[in-house]
């Protein structure tokens, strides 16, 4: 089943995906546009990575000092960085180089504690789809994101729904894709991941708890661009979601 969160006529609702739009939960059917989304599901910590897929390591070898690691490169970011579907993000006047991110969101379902890669799959309750926007003028000078590169008031959307562990029989065999003004710039499948998902539950959890609401995005393949203001950005997910953005300059954002 997928399930989503939505702001409608002054009160927040859960929603489910119908032929026409979405469904609220107290029958009511209505379009996409027609409600504001939200992130689909209580967020608890957010834990990110970074350089999980080969292909990406490769596009950004310029840019490395180490191109191996013996451990994920994981980092933690705020929620207030986490917008809804059909949001907007911003482009900071004067920087030359913003791209999207399309990953999927692995969420977790239960409060998990050195867990062992065996049982790690138990320990989840779900996914979404995840675009975590990155701005590479602000990188320091070897590839490992600081505060200001991703973790930005706006900078990672998530949606538009939470998709039940049972309905994903595989979630390392998902092609995943983003196109940047309906052109198909990236695309990719979770096959390719360095560290699966039993293995980032596995790390992860052998030195901090996790616990239920919070959520792993496990990293982007190659075919990263940069953006522009006024671009539309869908990054899709199969059987996950469809995930759409648009980029807004300073002034239009409001900040």
């Amino acid at each position: 089943m997928k399930r989503a969160k939505v702001a409608y006529d002054g009160a927040i609702h859960d929603a489910y995906e119908h032929i026409t739009g979405l469904q609220l939960a107290d029958g009511r059917v209505l379009s996409e546009d027609a409600v504001v989304w939200l992130p689909p599901f209580e967020v608890g910590t957010i834990i990110a990575l970074g350089l999980n897929y080969a292909d990406h390591v490769k596009e950004l070898a310029k840019e490395l000092t180490v191109t191996s690691q013996d451990e994920p490169l994981a980092f933690l970011k705020s929620a207030g960085s986490l917008i809804g579907h059909r949001s907007r993000t911003r482009r900071p006047e004067g920087v030359a180089f913003m791209h999207y991110e399309c990953e999927l969101a692995v969420v977790i379902g239960r409060t998990a504690k050195k867990v062992q890669r065996a049982d790690a799959m138990q320990y989840v309750a779900g996914y979404t789809v995840a675009n975590d926007y990155a701005i590479r003028d602000y990188l320091e000078n070897y590839y490992r994101p600081n505060l200001r590169v991703k973790n930005r008031d706006g900078g990672t959307v998530l949606g538009p729904w939470f998709v039940d562990v049972i309905d994903v029989p595989d979630p390392h065999a998902l092609a995943l894709r983003t196109l940047v003004n309906g052109k198909l710039t990236q695309q990719g499948n979770t096959c390719d991941l360095i560290s699966d998902i039993p293995s980032l539950i596995e790390y992860l959890s052998s030195f901090m708890t996790l616990s239920p609401g919070d959520v792993i995005l496990t990293g982007t393949p190659d075919g990263v661009v940069n953006l522009n203001v006024g671009d539309e950005v869908v990054t899709e997910i199969d059987g996950i979601g469809r995930l759409v953005n648009t980029i807004v300059s300073d002034a239009e954002f409001g900040r």
